[in-house]
């Protein structure tokens, strides 16, 4: 329907201005609007896909939580972990399961509600008094590479493996006698 009026609009895809010769025209050109429309129709798609996942992800913990006997990996999905984690408390005791057969353990549900209620084991700090080595009874970092003939990067690794104590005086490093003896030896 053609008419004799103009009216100023603005597109509502690409917000550049128009005249309409409608009231009802919300669009510069048929690309505009096909665009517009491709582009509405592609958010719908990717939400209504991100409310399906979002349905999926929810819909196993709420069928778990309905359980009163789990299997591992329910265990696993309801504590949030990975199923080695599973297998790992119910070998080391810290989580009580029966195995039925050799394919089918199960998990109480109320054993794992008291897991989540015991308080958190702190490992005990040893504290560990530093050793005082006199520098007499030490070498240098150069003297135990040409007596044992080894290289620098390899005497490094053997200090970091066997968690060997280093006096730094000065420009030099010392190395307990007793302790490098007995690893080079």
């Amino acid at each position: 329907m053609s008419s004799n009026i103009e009216i100023k609009r603005i597109c509502l895809y690409c917000n550049n201005q128009f005249t309409a010769r409608t009231t009802r025209t919300k669009y510069c050109s048929h690309k505009c609007n096909s665009r517009h429309y491709k582009a509405k129709q592609r958010t719908t798609k990717i939400d209504k896909s991100n409310n399906e996942t979002e349905r999926i992800k929810v819909l196993p913990i709420e069928v778990v939580k309905a359980k009163e006997f789990l299997t591992a990996k329910d265990a696993a999905t309801l504590i949030g972990c990975s199923l080695r984690t599973v297998y790992r408390l119910i070998d080391n005791g810290t989580l009580k399961a029966v195995n039925l057969s050799q394919r089918m353990t199960r998990v109480k549900r109320s054993e794992i509600d008291l897991l989540m209620e015991q308080p958190i084991p702190q490992p005990e700090v040893k504290p560990t008094e530093p050793a005082f080595y006199d520098i007499q009874d030490c070498y240098s970092i150069g003297e135990v590479q040409n007596k044992y003939n080894i290289s620098q990067s390899g005497l490094r690794l053997l200090l970091i493996k066997n968690k060997v104590p280093k006096i730094k005086q000065g420009k030099f490093t010392y190395i307990p006698k007793t302790i490098i003896n007995k690893i080079l030896t």
